[in-house]
């Protein structure tokens, strides 16, 4: 059976890849791909390179994700610079970020207000609007695809990932994808649903920022869905209480259940917690990172495969160019992955009082079954068991071990190889 090909009239055909990049280091990888840091040898710049065997094509979303990169350009984006082919690969050549994704750089900071929630929001808000205007519906936002341009203070936010993505043909689709517990009630209801899904998320994105737990939490996957589905979600006492009326009323308008009543971009963009100054400028980080921690946990074996090896490299390449001096390579955390059974717990000290906690929406917080990570700060114990999406460490990968797919429609033109 002959390979599948990608049909691109500017894709560059390329006998071997390192006659154009130096390679500089791995960033991550996927089940079908992988990811480095290279340098091009022409103009002396920084890309990320996706790397891709043509015999995983069918596997993958990258002819999907290609053809919504190619059409699309905003600051807010992370951009496909250049497309090459070889005999047995596709590469795609993307924009370099280096400030890592929106939790840990929140959990840093030491300092963070309504106003620095509400600047975030804003910038995800203009680039999806955007995405919007131009067809295009991204179906997967979440903070793990809200990445830092770079490590400078006021770095701008970039969306990424369009694996997921589709482009509107008929202004409505009915394939089931996306992540546990940022879907909108519509894709889980398996109707028809429009780019509106697109603002629920960030409404829920919102609300995570705000009080540093999810809106919905389940352990059972099939109650979760039940109660995004009637969009059951409440601003609990204390974590609420300084949080402004503002906030809350953006972040109604954002999960509204009714599709049709829901904001759009265009809306929330306009609403005063946005564009107005209703946004407090009260400090909640300690809240909000207690809750954060929690609940997500500072994903220090994702920056294993990606920012410490960017971070590296531009350190050095920066240093070397300016002092011409050497530069000791970044430590990584050490790290212990395993599975957080009840034996595991025991092993660990952990109390049955302990693992039985209550989250705010007064569900137990004992562990899953799910993989839990070990970093190496006592304090930080065990990875919460968040019941949702577990992937692997990667960087702008968009595989299949994404997809949670709930059954579908007729959606033929967005991965129907994947459906079970």
């Amino acid at each position: 059976m002959g390979r599948k090909e990608i049909v691109c009239s500017w894709k560059k055909p390329i006998n071997n890849i390192k006659d154009v990049f130096d390679f500089k280091g791995k960033m991550g990888s996927g089940s079908f791909s992988e990811v480095f840091m290279v340098r091009e040898k022409k103009t002396g710049k920084l890309f990320a390179l996706k790397c891709l065997k043509k015999k995983h094509l069918t596997h993958s979303n990258l002819e999907n994700e290609i053809n919504v990169l190619k059409r699309i350009k905003h600051d807010n984006v992370i951009g496909l610079e250049d497309f090459y082919e070889s005999r047995t690969h596709y590469y795609l050549v993307m924009q370099l970020v280096s400030g890592g994704e929106l939790f840990d750089r929140i959990l840093d900071r030491g300092v963070f207000t309504e106003k620095d929630a509400s600047l975030v929001i804003k910038q995800v808000l203009e680039a999806v609007d955007y995405l919007h205007e131009n067809s295009i519906v991204h179906r997967d936002l979440k903070p793990e695809n809200l990445l830092y341009y770079s490590a400078d203070e006021n770095a701008k936010i970039m969306v990424s990932d369009f694996g997921l993505s589709k482009t509107l043909e008929h202004g409505v689709m009915s394939t089931a994808c996306g992540t546990p517990g940022y879907v909108a009630p519509e894709v889980l209801a398996q109707k028809p649903y429009s780019k509106a899904v697109d603002c629920w998320s960030i409404g829920v994105i919102t609300y995570i920022l705000l009080c540093g737990y999810p809106p919905f939490f389940e352990e059972n996957e099939t109650r979760l869905f039940s109660k995004i589905m009637r969009a059951e979600y409440a601003f609990h006492s204390p974590f609420w209480d300084e949080i402004s009326e503002s906030a809350k009323d953006f972040i109604r308008n954002m999960m509204e259940k009714n599709p049709m009543k829901r904001f759009t971009t265009e809306q929330a963009l306009r609403h005063p917690w946005i564009s107005g100054n209703t946004a407090k400028d009260l400090d909640i980080y300690h809240s909000v990172c207690e809750q954060m921690e929690r609940n997500f946990a500072k994903a220090k074996w994702k920056q294993a495969f990606h920012a410490s090896t960017a971070i590296y490299h531009m350190k050095k390449l920066q240093v070397s160019h300016r002092e011409h001096c050497s530069v000791t390579p970044l430590s990584l955390p050490h790290i212990i992955v395993q599975t957080s059974s009840q034996t595991d717990l025991e092993s660990l000290g952990t109390s049955n009082d302990e693992a039985l906690c209550m989250d705010p929406n007064g569900n137990p917080l004992h562990a899953s079954s799910h993989l839990a990570c070990i970093a190496s700060e006592p304090s930080r114990g065990l990875c919460p068991p968040i019941r949702g999406h577990h992937r692997e460490p990667n960087y702008l990968l968009a595989e299949p071990t994404e997809i949670h797919s709930m059954g579908s429609e007729n959606d033929t033109s967005f991965m129907s190889s994947k459906r079970s």
